[in-house]
């Protein structure tokens, strides 16, 4: 006797799964359309309060076959469009259709990769992609490497395995089994002051502590400087200190530029430490002709963390974390008998379950896979060096404009600047102000999304602007317009400031 049926119960798998997809996808499409023109913008329009006051309202009306309608609309007008090319904030893509076609594919059929009796097929597609990957980076076919949510959980693999291999090698202990070690010599992870938060993030989960954690200088174009991470190295060993890893960055957040990577490996090596190299943003420009040179020695690292989410052009998540050597990887093997027994294993049924932090796990994959086979690596390339030149042109935008500051020069898609404020002496705590709120103004009017961070350092006058261009459809005069946008919300917000009566000296301090 078969179930009863019932209604919005259809499956999306097997041969009937596309038939029930059919037409939730056709209201799914015309929904994003829906909610898109309703936002008309880059962002919608309004303060957040408003706008969670909206989506609460929306979410408790929401009932029965309309919901899907009801809420996709919502989720669309709500959104920051990364397609739109006044959304230029972070390293946030829009992702290219025939991926997302792909992702769909994926989520009706639901494969997961911890067994190869889940995913049969997606199993040796992943494996087939990463050689890809490894001979991409440099790596040859002794590499090894898995799909990630992104780069923070690959900078953990990277570190969890530099700790077990090198405080292992020093200890004579498995520290994966024995934990480690309460005595002995400090343990300390060398990367740039301009780095991502998530090393120190790793750090404090693997048992090392934020603190061993070193930050090493930057020079003016905030990249690590070699001749401060010798200085710092040497300084670990003269103390007795133990370096488990240096972690170079391949585009940093803020600018995207590049540490020297072959001189990281060569100061690396010689004190007996890890290499990880995290190219999450920069490992992009291994698609193009123009930039793949940047990312000389990348080939030398133990590991390397790339996200197709970003100059890739994939639905989030597509990152990859490979090791140059598959051994370094044994420390992370695991075995158990629901899902990778080692008789199926010798029987020739693979399993990808000791290569992951996590068990249950999408194929992510397949999404790159399509878009790999679809464009090729010149298609790709063609897409990184569009937003290579937009960012150019957008960095001369700025230098020609009397009201803007250029702060770097774009090594990869991102730059940052800031407003000038044309009334007074120059104030750093109100420039900061302005720059800051204007940002804010943007956001609230729907009119833009602009990324803001601050230099390294102490004091004010450190508040910048960013952009991130990842639209390789957007154009030159898009990027005018948005940088006109910024200048414009700037001289708003010098007469907001005026007309409230308020003034700053010297020292920075309001006065009524």
């Amino acid at each position: 006797m078969s179930a009863p049926s019932a209604p919005n119960t259809a499956l999306s798998g097997s041969t009937a799964g596309p038939e029930a997809l059919e037409p939730l996808v056709r209201a799914v499409l015309a929904a994003l359309a829906d909610g898109a023109a309703r936002r008309g913008g880059p962002v919608p329009a309004g303060p957040p309060d408003a706008l969670a006051e909206h989506v609460a309202g929306e979410y408790a009306a929401a009932r029965g076959e309309g919901a899907l309608s009801r809420l996709t609309s919502l989720l669309a007008y709500g959104s920051a469009d990364p397609a739109d090319p006044l959304c230029a904030a972070h390293l946030h893509c829009p992702p290219l259709a025939v991926a997302v076609a792909a992702d769909l594919a994926v989520s009706a059929l639901n494969p997961s990769q911890d067994s190869w009796d889940q995913a049969p097929a997606a199993t040796t597609l992943e494996t087939l992609l990463l050689g890809e990957m490894a001979e991409l980076v440099g790596y040859d076919e002794r590499a090894a490497g898995v799909l990630t949510s992104g780069g923070t959980e690959s900078n953990l693999m990277g570190l969890m395995l530099a700790r077990d291999r090198v405080v292992g090698r020093a200890s004579g202990r498995q520290v994966e089994l024995a934990g480690v070690p309460r005595r002995g010599p400090r343990l300390r992870v060398f990367t740039s002051a301009a780095a991502h938060f998530s090393v120190q993030r790793a750090a404090a989960l693997l048992g090392l502590g934020e603190d061993a954690v070193v930050p090493v200088a930057v020079d003016r174009d905030l990249r690590m400087d070699p001749d401060a991470l010798a200085e710092a190295l040497d300084r670990c060993a003269d103390d007795g200190g133990l370096p488990v890893a240096v972690v170079a960055t391949a585009g940093t957040t803020d600018t995207g530029v590049i540490d020297p990577l072959r001189a990281c490996a060569e100061l690396a090596a010689e004190h007996g430490a890890w290499l990880h190299v995290d190219a999450a943003y920069g490992g992009g420009a291994l698609l193009s002709d123009r930039l793949a040179p940047l990312l000389d020695g990348l080939a030398l690292a133990d590991s390397v963390s790339l996200d197709w989410h970003k100059l890739g052009w994939q639905p989030v998540a597509a990152g990859v974390f490979l090791v140059r050597r598959a051994e370094t990887y044994a420390s992370l093997a695991r075995r158990a008998v629901y899902l990778n027994p080692p008789d199926d294993e010798e029987a020739g049924y693979p399993s990808l379950l000791g290569l992951s932090l996590r068990t249950t796990r999408r194929a992510d994959a397949f999404s790159i896979a399509v878009t790999l086979r679809t464009l090729g690596r010149e298609g790709l390339g063609r897409l990184v060096d569009a937003c290579h030149d937009l960012a150019r042109a957008g960095a001369e935008a700025v230098r020609s404009h009397p009201r803007l500051e250029l702060c770097s020069e774009p090594e990869l898609t991102a730059f940052l600047f800031r407003y000038l404020p044309a009334r007074g002496p120059y104030d750093p705590v109100r420039t900061d102000r302005i720059n800051a709120a204007l940002r804010r103004g943007l956001l609230r009017e729907g009119r833009a999304v602009v990324g803001r961070t601050e230099l390294p350092g102490t004091g004010p006058g450190r508040v910048r602007l960013k952009l991130t261009l990842l639209n390789p459809h957007a154009t030159p005069a898009d990027v005018e317009r948005l940088l006109h946008a910024v200048a414009e919300a700037g001289r708003a917000e010098e007469a907001a400031e005026e007309a409230a009566g308020r003034h700053t000296g010297e020292t920075g301090e309001e006065t009524p």
